[in-house]
């Protein structure tokens, strides 16, 4: 079974044909929303929301245990993530779409493995790469048949949040090769690797950090195109 989290923009799936609502509880407290499980174009998923159905969670403030542990839970063994990030390379355009192949964790404080406890043995996960080879190709070749273009190869940098970073910090992480950045990243794909679940991450570039600001009407002009290419890509599906 498969699984879309959706992120900032896509709270809830408008073609998703609704066929079960359920409140899922883990050892690590209730996920960010009820799981729904539904038909979407020739598929049946289940969606959870990341920041929860009406977008109250900050970064740092959801379960993502929880989430992870869920979706689990209920036999789902590859998770599409969705996210609306900001590009920090020149050569990534606003409205674009984005299957990093890497990441850096700049993250802290957040529950990052299920294996903690005196009563739980130490497991040291191998986490390179950070995204399932095999999901990442299904999501591209079904992009290249819909001639929607994916960048394929790039790095997310995961940031704490929920404030935006300074200009020293941008150019640090340029510095350290990130392309994109965001807030929800990880520990979600650690967490879904520690579980043996699929995991890839599908973003869309709604803003860019060039050092100039932009109103709120170009951010969700932004939004709007990259969610909304990403909504007919699952559909499809």
């Amino acid at each position: 079974m498969i699984a879309i989290i959706g992120g900032s923009g896509l709270t809830h799936l408008p073609e998703l044909n609704i066929t079960h609502r359920q409140i899922v509880r883990t050892p690590y407290g209730l996920p960010s929303s009820p799981v729904i499980s539904g038909k979407l174009g020739n598929q049946f998923i289940v969606f959870l929301a990341r920041h929860g159905l009406n977008h109250a969670m900050a970064p740092h403030e959801i379960n993502y245990r929880a989430n992870i542990w869920a979706l689990h839970s209920l036999g789902v063994k590859e998770v599409i993530a969705i996210s609306a990030v900001s590009a920090i390379s020149p050569d990534i355009e606003l409205g674009a779409l984005v299957l990093p192949d890497d990441l850096i964790d700049y993250t802290y404080g957040r529950d990052s493995t299920f294996f903690e406890g005196q009563d739980k043995e130490v497991v040291y996960t191998e986490f390179d790469p950070p995204y399932s080879i095999t999901l990442r190709q299904a999501l591209l070749n079904h992009a290249a048949s819909r001639n929607t273009p994916i960048l394929a190869h790039s790095v997310y940098g995961c940031l704490q949040g929920p404030r935006l970073p300074t200009r020293a910090e941008l150019h640090r992480y340029r510095n350290d090769g990130v392309d994109i950045i965001g807030m929800t990243g990880m520990p979600e794909a650690i967490l879904a690797k520690e579980l043996g679940m699929n995991f890839a991450h599908l973003c869309g570039v709604i803003g860019q950090n060039d050092g100039h600001q932009h109103s709120p009407d170009f951010r969700s002009r932004h939004t709007h195109s990259a969610i909304q290419k990403i909504q007919q890509l699952l559909v499809d599906m």
